[in-house]
């Protein structure tokens, strides 16, 4: 254990005159879960795409095994054991799963593709975590966020490695998932692998690993047993400030004042039914938050783009605030219009122009109503918008004028949220608001939602993380095989609960007729 398995030293990463690694040092051993740790921005992500070759370093040494390493592409570090799980997916969506769990090492003889082989051997790395309710032959693209990250997973652990890295890995994944995923991080570390892991959630981060590397602003700032550190401790490193409260939301707090005025409705869908979506219905009230729990495939996201317009209805309908007249919407466009915006689950695939400035991404939803006259844009009122989004969020960038695609992963989730800020929306649906995204980045999203709640908007979060549910919303509706099955209040909230409704639609499936 005291001969390091990778070992880096003065790595260093500049884009022109922008520093995002400076002198940064790491060493993990063999046999050890080690969590590298920080802010978005700190360089986290850089620094692992450098050790799995996908990026060159300006600056430094690596060795891995004692020997010099320095992988110029991503099958180099393959070929040296080293795998790496990225936050954003690296599946061919138009593939199966059988074909991305083995794209590179296919079955094949003279050029022709073994197809029960490759099926055989599908199965047995979907096994190897216990995934249920997918199928080699299922289409990538048809499956959900969480699904595809577990197929990224069992791709990674299919293959013979010394040292994997996981970015983010249980950011879309349901409990159960997570659960199965932590029993083959132990045996991994019990057969000698190195894990070098990525997470905001600090108590996956106290449960799993050994040690724990801190990074801030792309600088190293030290490296600390995980028995050493509280989780308060843990946000004092990536910060650099005063420990902050972990709970920024209790019954009884000021922002509460104006909640829950029994005839006050938000938003009420009732009988919403479409794809796996069966028969939803439910209210949200002014100032309200509502959180959406269930297992991955239950028809949470589902659900959302229903009532978003996103996926047409077959059978339902919303009415919205006091007004009588039901709505099924045909077009986002439509559900903007009358007042909603939504946070899409994937920012990346859904939610940004990524070639786009900041600017144009964070108006884009409010440009007909505030940002253009006669067809022409007022570049001022955007850009004095923009501005006053980027100050108030705390948007880490050179100038508004920047590409969403050169910011971090939480940065970028405050510009979609900003986006609808503009909008003067009265009901927020909000799908992983919080996903891929930091501590002190997750507390400034729990502010603005408790804002928006004082507001007298109608909040609905989605989230995969049960204890961010627990700490943020009033209510919580729990999404099962489709349906939504039970309502827990504030006073009756408990995680072992939450957890039975979730799975109740799947065992009453199974159940003898």
């Amino acid at each position: 254990m005291d001969e390091p398995l990778l070992e880096l030293t003065g790595l260093t990463k500049r884009y022109g005159e922008q520093t995002v690694l400076n002198d940064c040092q790491l060493r993990v051993r063999s046999g050890e879960i080690h969590t590298l740790l920080g802010g978005n921005g700190a360089g986290k992500s850089t620094l692992v795409r450098i050790i799995a070759g996908l990026v060159r370093p300006t600056a430094g040494e690596m060795k891995l095994a004692g020997e010099a390493y320095a992988p110029s592409t991503k099958r180099e570090a393959e070929t040296a054991g080293v795998e790496i799980v990225q936050q954003e997916f690296n599946l061919i969506p138009t593939l199966s799963v059988a074909e991305n769990l083995l794209l590179t090492r296919l079955p094949a003889w003279g050029g022709v593709i073994n197809r029960k082989r490759l099926h055989q051997q599908a199965q047995a790395a979907l096994d190897r975590l216990e995934l249920r309710g997918i199928s080699t032959e299922d289409i990538v693209e048809t499956l959900g966020v969480g699904q595809q990250q577990m197929i990224e997973i069992a791709a990674a652990l299919d293959r013979q490695c010394r040292l994997l890295i996981l970015d983010e890995p249980t950011a879309a994944l349901s409990t159960a998932e997570a659960e199965s995923l932590f029993e083959w991080l132990d045996k991994l570390r019990a057969q000698g692998v190195g894990i070098i892991y990525i997470s905001h959630r600090l108590d996956e981060v106290s449960r799993l690993s050994d040690r724990i590397t801190v990074l801030r602003d792309g600088t190293y700032v030290g490296t600390y047993e995980t028995a050493s550190l509280t989780t308060d401790q843990m946000v004092d490193l990536m910060t650099g400030d005063v420990h902050l409260s972990t709970h920024n939301h209790l019954p009884g707090d000021p922002v509460q004042a104006v909640k829950k005025s029994p005839n006050d409705i938000a938003v009420r869908v009732s009988g919403l039914t479409g794809g796996i979506v069966q028969d939803v219905s439910f209210e949200v009230h002014r100032g309200e938050i509502l959180g959406i729990s269930g297992l991955v495939g239950s028809g949470r996201t589902e659900l959302l783009r229903l009532i978003f317009g996103a996926d047409v209805a077959t059978a339902g309908s919303v009415y919205l605030g006091s007004d009588t007249v039901p709505h099924r919407f045909q077009h986002p466009k439509q559900a903007v219009d009358a007042g909603i915006a939504m946070v899409t689950e994937d920012r990346k695939q859904n939610g940004l122009l990524l070639p786009q400035s900041i600017r144009v991404n964070s108006t884009l939803a409010a440009m007909s109503q505030c940002f253009s006259r006669w067809g022409v844009i007022r570049f001022g009122a955007e850009a004095s918008s923009t501005e006053q989004h980027r100050q108030s969020m705390e948007i880490r960038c050179e100038s508004i004028e920047q590409p969403v695609n050169t910011l971090s992963g939480g940065n970028q989730q405050k510009v979609v949220i900003a986006r609808w800020l503009t909008t003067g929306a009265n009901v927020f649906l909000l799908d992983e608001p919080t996903r891929g995204i930091d501590v002190p980045a997750r507390r400034r999203i729990y502010r603005l939602v408790d804002t928006l709640a004082a507001e007298g908007k109608g909040v609905v979060i989605v989230s995969s993380d049960l204890e961010e549910l627990l700490e943020t919303c009033d209510r919580i509706a729990v999404m099962s095989s489709g349906r939504m099955v039970e309502t827990f209040t504030r006073p009756d909230l408990s995680h072992d609960a939450i957890m039975q409704a979730a799975f109740s639609g799947y065992l009453d499936r199974r159940a003898p007729a």
